[in-house]
């Protein structure tokens, strides 16, 4: 009864597998109960060293202890599984391999010892055994720190935390193994691997110091951190043996500090917002300073746990953030699926605890307000759509625009000043320019447009004087159109008068604007000092041939907008277009008086026969 008592707590606790049962051929023999290959792992060994492997059944001593099976009648068999091998091989007891109790000890293991191996405890009426893996490995298969003489663990390190400007004592683990060795008193060498150095005792100093098989570290600093290695040596049967642990110590903060632990969100005046028919996600981040003891964070939903609730809308997670010289930063999620208005009326509580303390805080919830994004959404493109429009009508209509505007709101400079001329034209005095502006511009500016312009050889009255006669035309008009020519404005020339008169009423007085019209291309060094200057600050209106003729060209887009604004009434336009015909009356007039007088001085005879 005993037995199979003990054998059905092996069943839930040792492993998680269901056993396989096996029947051997002979009736006389016990059903044995095989769990399998052990869940704790394969067990390692460094070649050459010494080492042991422990019976799994023997994990969990409320279930089969060593010294009750003993007296139950039980024996315990090891037996071994090569690797490429499928029969087992009882393993029988040599200077090399020897069993104590639960153990098999390999004193040292070499490389063919690496396989399977099973324990298998029986009597008469019951059985049950279990597989463990070994590896054997080389001192180069262990991960080693660059550089270092150090030995190598196979065996995964132990941690141990020292509290900093404290002390502590490091136990070189498994020493009491090799302390049961009967033939002589065993050996234990320190060793010290840090990130940067590789330290061989003796390493220490009045801060870290051994005593017998102990290390003892009695003020802990940063830099003691560390992987601490221990070889212990001893004698067995005249050859020396060794096996290799190592210890992971961690500096944590000192324990006089509070370790009670602490919400650091959400804050007093924290605010969740969530929103009706989506997930919410409530975050609170606990602190948790050093302490070994059990610690906990978690949610409470109208003081009741996740799992109290009973709702499957709401769920909780936990995850690790930092690890601070052993203060560490939990974060505890609470998500809410679906979330609904009834639930902003629900209690939404953290809490943190240790063995130290307790906190708790609550959470504030607030709905947020859910825009139309559909509307928004068409309201923006509509809204894109129409600068983009309004950017390309801009772009391609500026010109237009601007005269609309100037028509709109523009103001009329007659109305604000006494001047007499809208435009004075300044021009080369040859043939080519000449008919331009004689036949082109001026009869556009004065017929098409009502433009009052100003004509130096045309308006000036005989008998005065040139200079004094440019200099009061440019003063009396508002612009002095410059049409820009190779021939313009030679040293010495009217048309250089003109432009420098022109200059200094802008500088001067602001009351005259000057425009430049570009009528054939010219080169930049062929433009005088006084043209390069107005250049750099004027705009200039380019003259491109048969494509500039019609009103509705750019070029007269262009020059309407330097021009002043012209707003004219029936009445003025009668009065222009009278002062258009007096003026070409009065040029036909001087030139029919001007062709009588040379006709009088070449042909006297024809002139008075014809007056007869």
């Amino acid at each position: 009864m005993a037995s199979f008592i003990s054998t059905f707590f092996l069943l839930v606790v040792v492993a998680t597998a269901t056993p396989a049962v096996s029947q051997s051929s002979d009736p006389s023999e016990p059903m044995c109960y095989d769990w399998g290959e052990s869940s704790e792992g394969a067990v390692s060994i460094l070649d050459g060293e010494a080492g042991w492997l422990s019976c799994p059944l023997f994990s969990h001593p409320s279930v089969y202890n060593y010294s009750s099976t003993q007296s139950a009648g039980h024996n315990l068999f090891w037996y071994r599984l090569p690797d490429g091998h499928d029969l087992e091989q009882p393993i029988t007891s040599s200077s090399r391999i020897s069993k104590d109790r639960d153990r098999l000890w390999l004193q040292p293991a070499t490389a063919a010892d690496t396989g399977q191996y099973i324990c298998m405890l029986r009597n008469k009426s019951s059985c049950s055994k279990i597989a463990m893996r070994l590896k054997v490995l080389r001192p180069d298969e262990v991960l080693q720190g660059a550089n270092c003489d150090t030995p190598v663990a196979a065996v995964a390190a132990s941690q141990m935390n020292i509290p900093l400007q404290e002390g502590g004592i490091l136990d070189c683990p498994d020493l009491q193994e090799a302390a049961k060795m009967p033939e002589s008193k065993p050996n234990v060498t320190w060793y010290h691997l840090t990130e940067k150095h590789c330290n061989k005792a003796p390493f220490w100093g009045s801060d870290r110091q051994q005593k017998g098989f102990r290390l003892h570290v009695h003020v802990m600093y940063v830099h003691y951190q560390g992987l601490y290695f221990c070889t212990v040596r001893y004698q067995r049967r005249g050859q020396t043996l060794n096996f290799t642990r190592s210890i992971n110590v961690t500096a944590v903060q000192p324990s006089s500090l509070p370790k009670q632990p602490s919400i650091l969100n959400p804050t007093t005046d924290q605010i969740y917002t969530v929103k009706q028919n989506m997930e919410a996600r409530l975050v609170c981040r606990g602190m948790f300073p050093h302490l070994v003891s059990p610690w906990d964070i978690w949610w409470t939903v109208n003081g009741k746990t996740v799992d109290q609730l009973g709702d499957s809308r709401f769920s909780n997670t936990s995850r690790h953030v930092s690890y601070d010289y052993g203060d560490r930063i939990e974060v505890s999620e609470l998500v809410i699926k679906d979330f609904q208005s009834e639930d902003l009326n629900r209690e939404y509580n953290c809490s943190v605890r240790n063995a130290r303390g307790f906190d708790t805080r609550a959470a504030k919830l607030q709905e947020e307000v859910s825009l139309p994004s559909v509307e928004l959404g068409c309201g923006l493109g509509v809204t894109l759509l129409l600068m983009l429009l309004l950017f390309v009508v801009y772009h391609v209509f500026w010109l237009e625009l601007l005269l609309l505007y100037r028509s709109w709101f523009g103001t009329d400079e007659r109305h604000t000043d006494d001047k007499e001329y809208d435009v004075y034209i300044s021009y080369a005095r040859n043939g080519e320019e000449e008919q331009f502006v004689l036949t082109t511009l001026r009869r556009v500016l004065e017929n098409e447009l009502g433009y009052s312009v100003c004509i130096f050889d045309r308006d000036s009255l005989p008998g005065g004087t040139i200079t004094d006669e440019t200099l009061s035309f440019v003063a009396r008009s508002r612009r002095l159109l410059v049409v820009v020519s190779p021939g313009y404005a030679s040293q010495g020339s009217q048309a250089l008068l003109e432009l420098k008169a022109g200059i200094d009423g802008m500088a001067l007085g602001g009351h005259l604007r000057v425009i430049l019209v570009q009528y054939k291309p010219i080169r930049w060094q062929g433009w005088v000092r006084e043209l390069r200057r107005t250049r750099v600050a004027l705009a200039l209106v380019r003259w491109k041939g048969e494509k500039s003729r019609e009103l509705t060209s750019r070029f007269w887009k262009r020059l309407r907008v330097e021009l002043p604004v012209r707003t004219v009434s029936s009445g003025e336009e009668d009065n222009s277009k009278e002062v258009a015909l007096m003026r070409l009356h009065s040029q036909n007039s001087t030139n029919s008086q001007t062709g009588l007088i040379t006709n009088m001085v070449k042909e006297p005879h024809k002139v008075f026969s014809s007056a007869a």
